[in-house]
Order: C-alpha cells, then structure tokens, then sequence
C-alpha cells in the first residue's frame, strides 16, 4: 500500500515545497534586478504565510465536504497557476502581493496531507510513513538546488524572460500537472480500495477503526474539542519556534552558502543541496526508529537541539568550512523530527477534530513561515552578515526543544499496540509496507 500511495504524496510535497523555496534561489537573480533589500525580500517571502494563516482553518474544514482527494488536487491545481504568476513581478509591492496570493492558494494543504495519512498508516506506522512523504521537504532542496541552478545559468533570457522568471514557471506547472494525477490516482478511504486484495481490505479497515477508537475514546471527535484542548495550542507554540529556525534556514540557505564561497550561481546551489540531502536522511531515519520503538518525545527533542547547537556553532566558528559544517548540522537538527512531530495529533484527535487541530496546530505555527525569514533579512540589512540572525534562529530552536520535552511528556505510547504486536496481526503480505 505504501508503495501505491506514498510517491505520490511525496511527489506533491515535493512539488509544494519547490513553490515555497524556489524564492530563495531566485532572489539570486531577482534582489538585483528588482532592487529588493535584504528587508523587503525577507518580508515578502514570509508574507506567503498571510494568506495561508488566513484561510488554513476554513480550508482544511471544507476538505471534509469534498473529501481529502479532491481538495489536494485542488490545492495544488491553484498554488501551481499561482506560482507561476510569480513571474509577472516587477517590484516589491507585486512580489509581496503575489506572495500572499500563494499563501492562499496553498491554505490547507499540510494538514490534508497529514489527515490522508491518517486515514491509511496505523499509528504505530505513521511516523515512518508521514516522515517518507514528508522528507520531500528537505529533499525539495536537493532536487531544486541544482534545477534552479541549471535554469537561472542556461534559461536566463530565454523568449525574453530571466532564469528566475523560468524557475517560477517551470515549477509552478509541475504542481499544476500533479494535481490533476492526484484527482486520477488517489483513493479516498482504505474501504474504497478496489487495487488491494480483499483481506487486505478488510484488515486495514478494521485496523484503523481500532485506531480511531483509541483516539476517540479520550471524547476528542469535533472542531469544538479540539479547540477547547490546551496541548494543541502548546503544539502550535512548539512548531512556531521550531518553524523560525527551519524556515529562517532554508528560505535563506542559498544566501549564506554564496556568502561562504565565491562560487557561480550553478556552483552556489549544488553546495546548497548537500545540507539538505543530509537533511532527508534524517527525516526518513528518525521516523522509522521512532516507530520501533514507539516513542515521539526524545525523537523531537534531540534533534531540535541538534539544531540549534548548529545554529549556534555557526555563529562562532571561524572559516567557510567549518561555517558550511555548521550548516549541515542545522538543517540536520531542524528537519529529522518533522515526520514525528506530525505524527503526534492523531494520537489524540480524530474526525472533525483531526481535520480542525491540525489546521490549528498549522495555523499557529505557519506565522513562524514570516517571522523566519523576517528575523534574517531584517538582522542582515542592520549587521550585514547572517552571525547573528544565527543566533536568534537557534535560540529559537532551543526554546522549542524545552517545549517538546515538557509538552510531549504527557503523550501516551505511539500505537495502540506495540509494532512487534500489531506485524504479528498482519495478514500476509503487509498492505501498509
């Protein structure tokens, strides 16, 4: 089943993610032609979170109206012709206009992912399984570095238009494209999967009732419980503090490796990608080992100091290397506990209150998508450098590692069974691998 479902899901984060960060290696090109300061850049590309703050909650409640399959095509159909009017920018009021627009066009689509997956992985496989798809947001980097790179060198001035231009269109259609797969491809629930064999069938469904009522019987079944829940508040902060330093990386990664070096655009974004690759690893690593062994809490926690002793390292170390090192170590730390981390809401939620918590829990979290990005741009138009935009990143981080050790403390085991008991349930041949 996994291997059905899981490409694809990766292939639409995949694709999300390019829209979001291909900003980054565009500014390499398009500061200088639009004359955007360090500044104004930083706020337009968080200003993509405006529209996605405001419509996160609405959006991901209507996915229950018309079903997770329908609105994901949906989603990413909008955010691919959006993001290819990105192109059309021609100064700082257009790029932050168009980058609220995406924000809007993209407003629920990480929690439809996430509330799809729930629908199809047991709990106690979800962590692999959301950490796979998932992982396309690191890897979103490794693939788009050297794409952007290629096309900002060999596109530039193509039919009139810039490398950056070319970048913005090129992948904004592949979403497009994917979009109409997903209305194609996917399968709304596992009792409506006609590809798997009927035995199969009927123990993945009888296994996710199990599942869902283990989260119900704590009584968290709609919109009203789960905003009435503390922890999802507290999970929303935790992921605020950890967004900061993720997207404060990641939106800014290209920037700091041309600082450290002196290499081409095209030498720039493939020294780019090899923090991310690391990065990747991490995340699909990390999920898996919490999965065996069942355990959420020190599976965020020690990654999210990971990273911020990265952040830190890379404040003070002197030289390109050990700086570029330091790098890697961040991205390392802020990305390994993602697929975790989300993992986490559907141990407690399910239903309306599912679909609503983790549009909340998104919601909040998303405002770090601006103050990230900001904080950088806004700390190096006034230093000049990025040595202290590092520190207030990994402080960030640190802080959102003490909440993780406080806030997941009170989760109950990951799944319902142990993994070794619920594989020894498994019919023969593991619908779920």
């Amino acid at each position: 089943m996994g291997r059905r479902i899981i490409p694809l899901l990766f292939a639409l984060w995949l694709v999300n993610f390019l829209d979001r960060a291909n900003v980054g290696f565009a500014a390499l090109q398009m500061n200088e032609e639009l004359q955007l300061s360090p500044a104004v850049y930083g706020f337009g590309a968080g200003a993509f979170f405006f529209g996605y703050l405001a419509l996160e909650v609405p959006a991901n409640m209507l996915l229950l109206r018309y079903g997770a399959r329908r609105w994901i095509a949906r989603i990413a159909i909008t955010w691919g012709i959006v993001s290819m009017a990105q192109a059309l920018v021609v100064g700082p009021t257009s790029f932050v206009a168009v980058r609220v627009a995406l924000g809007f066009a993209e407003a629920g689509f990480l929690p439809a992912m996430l509330y799809y997956l729930t629908l199809w992985f047991p709990a106690e496989r979800r962590a692999k399984a959301i950490g796979q798809a998932m992982s396309a947001n690191v890897i979103a980097i490794v693939v788009g570095a050297p794409l952007s790179g290629l096309m900002l060198t060999y596109l530039d001035g193509m039919a009139g238009l810039g490398g950056w231009q070319w970048l913005f269109v090129v992948e904004g259609a592949l979403a497009v494209v994917l979009g109409f797969v997903t209305l194609r491809s996917l399968t709304e629930r596992p009792a409506e999967a006609r590809w798997l064999a009927e035995e199969e069938r009927s123990w993945l469904v009888a296994r996710m009732a199990e599942d869902a009522t283990a989260a119900g019987a704590q009584g968290h079944h709609s919109l009203k419980d789960a905003l009435r829940l503390p922890i999802v508040y507290l999970l929303g902060a935790l992921y605020f503090c950890w967004g900061i330093g993720f997207y404060g990386v990641t939106l800014w990664a290209p920037q700091i490796v041309a600082q450290l070096s002196s290499g081409s655009m095209l030498q720039t974004s493939l020294l780019t990608a090899v923090p991310f690759a690391l990065g990747a690893v991490a995340v699909i690593l990390n999920g898996r080992h919490s999965d065996r062994a069942g355990e959420r809490r020190w599976h965020v926690t020690i990654p999210l100091l990971t990273g911020a002793l990265g952040l830190a390292a890379g404040s003070v170390v002197p030289g390109a290397a050990a700086s570029f090192a330091a790098l890697c170590v961040t991205v390392v730390g802020v990305s390994a506990g993602l697929g975790v981390f989300w993992s986490v809401p559907s141990q407690f939620l399910v239903g309306r209150a599912a679909a609503g918590g983790l549009a909340v829990i998104n919601t909040i979290s998303s405002f770090s998508g601006f103050c990230g990005p900001y904080l950088v741009g806004f700390v190096r138009g006034s230093t000049g450098s990025f040595t202290a935009a590092m520190v207030v990143l990994g402080a960030s981080a640190g802080v959102a590692a003490l909440l993780s050790v406080v806030v997941l403390r009170q989760l109950r085991p990951a799944g319902a069974k142990t993994p070794a008991a619920a594989r020894a349930g498994l019919p023969e041949g593991d619908p779920v691998a």
